[in-house]
C-alpha cells in the first residue's frame, strides 16, 4: 500500500486550545490582543497552505535483542523504548507529513520582514500544522487497515525515543520515490521544509497503541514529554 494526498486546511480542526499550548500558555487565557495576531495569521496561513502525507507499508525484521528494525538492506537502530512498542508488528509504516513549502516561504518572509511576534506565533502554528497532518494521516491508515481488522502502534520519529536523527537520510531512500511529499534533506538530515515529520509505524492484528515511554527517555525537550506531563496532570 502506498498512499499521498492533500489535506484541505479545515480539516485539521485547529483550535484555541492547540493554540495556547503551542504558545505555551497552557490552562492560562493569553491576551485579546494575542488572539486577535495569532488568529489574523492563522487566517492567512489557511489560505495558502497546502498540508501534504505520504505512506507506504512494507515487510521488515525487527529484532528486540540487538534492538534494530531491518527492511531490505537497510538497518535501522531504533532504540528499546521503539522497539519493544513495534513488538507484534506484521508490517511497518514508513511515512513523511508537512505543512508544505507554501509556509516554509511564509516564515521566510516573516523574518525577512523581522517582526519578532510574528515569526513566533506563526511558528507555533507550523509546529501544530505538523502534528494534526501526522495525526490525519494515521486516520487515513486506520481507514485501510480497518478491512483487515488490524490497528497500529503510536508513531516514531527519527530524533525521538533514542532513534538517532542521522538515520533520516536511510529513512527517505525507501521511499517508492526520492523527496516524499516534496522534502528535502539538508546533510546534517534536518528536512526542509521544516515543519515537516517523518516515521515509522508498525500495523497488525495484535499491536497496541500504547502511551509514549515518556519515563525511560532522557530527552527532556522532546513535544510528547509536554503532552505526556498534561495528559497525566488532567488524569490527576
Amino acid at each position: 500500500m502506498h498512499l499521498e494526498g492533500k489535506i484541505e486546511f479545515d480539516k485539521l480542526a485547529i483550535s484555541d486550545a492547540d493554540l495556547n499550548d503551542a504558545m505555551g500558555y497552557g490552562m492560562a487565557i493569553p491576551d485579546e490582543s494575542v488572539y486577535k495576531e495569532v488568529h489574523s495569521l492563522l487566517n492567512n496561513v489557511a489560505s495558502i497552505t497546502q498540508p501534504r502525507y505520504e505512506f507506504f507499508t512494507t515487510e521488515g525484521s525487527l529484532r528486540t535483542d540487538d534492538e534494530t528494525l531491518q527492511v531490505d538492506d537497510k538497518i535501522f537502530h531504533i532504540g528499546k523504548i521503539i522497539a519493544r512498542q513495534l513488538r507484534g508488528s506484521e508490517q511497518y509504516v514508513f511515512f513523511t507529513t508537512t505543512a508544505g513549502m507554501e509556509f516554509d516561504r511564509l516564515q521566510h518572509q516573516l523574518n525577512a520582514e523581522g517582526d519578532i511576534v510574528k515569526c513566533y506565533l506563526v511558528d507555533c502554528i507550523g509546529s501544530i500544522i505538523a502534528e494534526k497532518v501526522a495525526d490525519y494521516m494515521e486516520m487515513v491508515l486506520q481507514e485501510n487497515i480497518n478491512q483487515l481488522s488490524w490497528k497500529h502502534t503510536n508513531r516514531f520519529s527519527p530524533g525521538y525515543c533514542g532513534w538517532h536523527v542521522s538515520e533520516q537520510a536511510a529513512l527517505f531512500s525507501i521511499f517508492p520515490h526520492p523527496n516524499p511529499c516534496g522534502i528535502h534533506l539538508t546533510e546534517s538530515s534536518l528536512m526542509l521544509p521544516i515543519k515537516s515529520v517523518s516515521g515509522v509505524i508498525g500495523i497488525g492484528p495484535s499491536v497496541r497503541k500504547l502511551e509514549y515511554s515518556c519515563k525511560l527517555c532522557s530527552f527532556e525537550r522532546c513535544y510528547r514529554r509536554k503532552y505526556t506531563s498534561i495528559s497525566l496532570a488532567d488524569k490527576n
